[in-house]
């Protein structure tokens, strides 16, 4: 299979901006994994913000952009260098692409993005995106992970994609607030009612929410890619969706009854 893995800042670091080793560990270890069993695996990774304001010692995320950059541009030393340790001890090479709106609008840069991406994958390589944030401005700005991980799976043709959140799914009702909320396992069909499920950003840390992720869906389901909204707190899950199992929410046309 391919298979694009979207890896939220929550999933990788701790509230204080501060890796969370173990988990990154385990994930990367079990990612490995489905890579020796003979799947092609592509990373988007957000965290570089994230990572940035802990490695700098800031109280919070900032708020202005060329803070927001400055922190970008030295986590995304601290991210790349955390994926290449950790996959290089299961002998897995990663390379890293950055890249923003215009590498999506604009057609002949696009067509070199996917050119360079099918030539990793072919090379065994594990590609790591993510966006460009030490130099995107709000005109070339793709805006969130899960909309760039969207891109990505249409446009290397993936089987699936999986966004490893702090969440475990699509609910109901908000469960931060409703006791009675119930996690919804399948979604065949993306409507007005579902799209007011969506709310605002969960974490402080990062950029997306559940709007994003349903806008996501629309994308891959326009495509034939399935897509999973999985909890990042529980790496094994990878191993659980590659196994069929229903874990998280399902965005898919098939019926899986």
């Amino acid at each position: 299979m391919r298979i694009v893995i979207k890896i939220g800042t929550s999933t990788l670091a701790h509230p204080t901006g501060h890796l969370n080793i173990r988990r990154v560990e385990e994930m990367c270890k079990i990612i490995s994994d489905m890579k020796n069993a003979g799947n092609s695996i592509i990373l988007v990774s957000s965290g570089a913000i994230g990572m940035g304001v802990g490695k700098l010692g800031l109280r919070s995320r900032p708020s202005d952009i060329p803070t927001k950059q400055a922190a970008a541009a030295v986590g995304q030393c601290e991210l790349m260098y955390t994926y290449d340790r950790i996959f290089s001890q299961y002998h897995h090479t990663v390379a890293q692409l950055l890249i923003t709106g215009e590498d999506v609008k604009n057609e002949i840069r696009h067509g070199n993005f996917n050119n360079t991406l099918e030539r990793l994958l072919e090379l065994n390589a594990i590609p790591i995106i993510n966006e460009n944030d030490t130099v995107a401005t709000d005109e070339i700005v793709i805006g969130d992970n899960d909309t760039l991980a969207a891109i990505v799976a249409q446009s290397v043709k993936a089987d699936k994609l999986i966004l490893l959140s702090d969440i475990d799914g699509l609910y109901t009702a908000d469960p931060h607030t409703d006791p009675d909320a119930k996690l919804i396992s399948v979604v065949n069909r993306i409507d007005e009612k579902l799209c007011a499920l969506a709310g605002g950003t969960a974490s402080d840390q990062g950029t997306g929410g559940m709007k994003t992720k349903i806008q996501a869906a629309k994308i891959c389901m326009e495509c034939g890619c399935d897509m999973v909204i999985t909890n990042g707190n529980r790496p094994e899950y990878l191993y659980d969706i590659l196994d069929g199992k229903m874990v998280g929410t399902t965005f898919t046309e098939k019926n899986l009854c």
